[in-house]
């Protein structure tokens, strides 16, 4: 017999019109996707209620660290707000409250000191509880994988990825997992005002390629579900039209000014020292130790060791060469 045990906080999102869809990512460097994937979505109408935690270790700030670089912003929202956000301009991403998922924090301590921090059926039901808990119709799952990811293999990924789409299943909720590439940062910017500026151009439709690339795909998988079209491929199109005539970097300026930042704010966020860091030798860029490189921005400033810790939202690492460069 299995019996549910259910504690702590969950949210209903039955008042917003629409299927509700939400993503998470297992973490990378670089990884801000979110700030591109969830304004793209919300552009062709489909409600993105998304709670989102802070960064912690190489992975650096997390989506609220990197949107709070935005004065004034308000990643603290009531039930009422959060809702009313939603249907008012399709998109909120609000922090995960204290009393959401309690269970987890003392599996998290215990997996810590029982050294099963790796546990992938541990992991799964950490990340699924609390996408569960959030209340969102359907989930995309962006699964890590390579040198900056805690899953450091394809096999790894794709355990993970299965489990959690599973858990999501059996649960009632339709559940997509992407597997991506984390053996460099993903594009040029490592931490938190440095991503949003990147995160930005990409809403322009400018941007890195690979970014833009995962964002889409992402977004693509996201809008199916919320019932934007049949095929991926099909709904990829629609959302790169967005890209590239202003619609989803419009939904991105509303939805900073609704939960109270300001957009020009950015501009004020400077770092005190700029320092280049050349190659002793030319040559090729063969391989990028990116839990390393994740590492050092943390180290800087960009991330945190421990929870609580303040983060310093000018700090970070641009890294002007990818895998393959000269």
């Amino acid at each position: 017999m299995t019996k549910w045990c259910n504690r702590g906080e969950t949210i209903d999102l039955s008042a917003i019109a629409g299927t509700k869809v939400d993503k998470h990512s297992t973490g990378g460097v670089g990884d801000k996707t979110s700030l591109v994937v969830a304004p793209l979505v919300a552009s062709l109408g489909i409600p993105v209620a998304k709670m989102s935690g802070r960064g912690l270790g190489h992975t650096g700030g997390g989506t609220i660290d990197k949107l709070e670089s935005f004065k004034g912003f308000q990643a603290e929202l009531s039930k009422e707000a959060f809702i009313d956000q939603v249907n008012r301009h399709k998109l909120a991403i609000a922090g995960q409250s204290g009393d959401l998922v309690p269970a987890d924090k003392m599996l998290y301590a215990l997996r810590d000191v029982t050294a099963t921090v790796e546990s992938i059926p541990l992991i799964a039901s950490s990340i699924m509880s609390k996408k569960i808990a959030s209340g969102a119709d359907a989930i995309v799952l962006d699964v890590k994988t390579g040198s900056g990811a805690f899953m450091k293999t394809i096999k790894e990924a794709r355990n993970l990825a299965k489990t959690m789409v599973k858990i999501g299943d059996r649960l009632g909720r339709k559940t997509v997992a992407v597997i991506s590439d984390m053996n460099q940062p993903l594009g040029h910017e490592i931490g938190n005002s440095n991503e949003v500026r990147e995160a930005m151009q990409t809403l322009k439709g400018d941007g890195p390629a690979d970014l833009k690339r995962l964002a889409l795909t992402l977004a693509a998988h996201m809008a199916v579900l919320g019932g934007a079209g049949q095929k991926a491929e099909d709904v990829y199109e629609k959302l790169e039209m967005n890209l590239n005539n202003g619609s989803a970097y419009q939904m991105f300026e509303t939805f900073i000014a609704a939960q109270g930042g300001s957009i020009h704010s950015l501009a004020d966020i400077k770092a005190r020292y700029d320092i280049a860091i050349e190659a002793k030798a030319p040559g090729y860029i063969c391989r990028i130790d990116s839990e390393k490189i994740g590492t050092a921005a943390m180290l800087l400033g960009a991330g945190r060791r421990k929870k609580g810790e303040a983060i310093d939202h000018a700090a970070g690492i641009t890294m002007h060469k990818k895998l393959g460069s000269r």
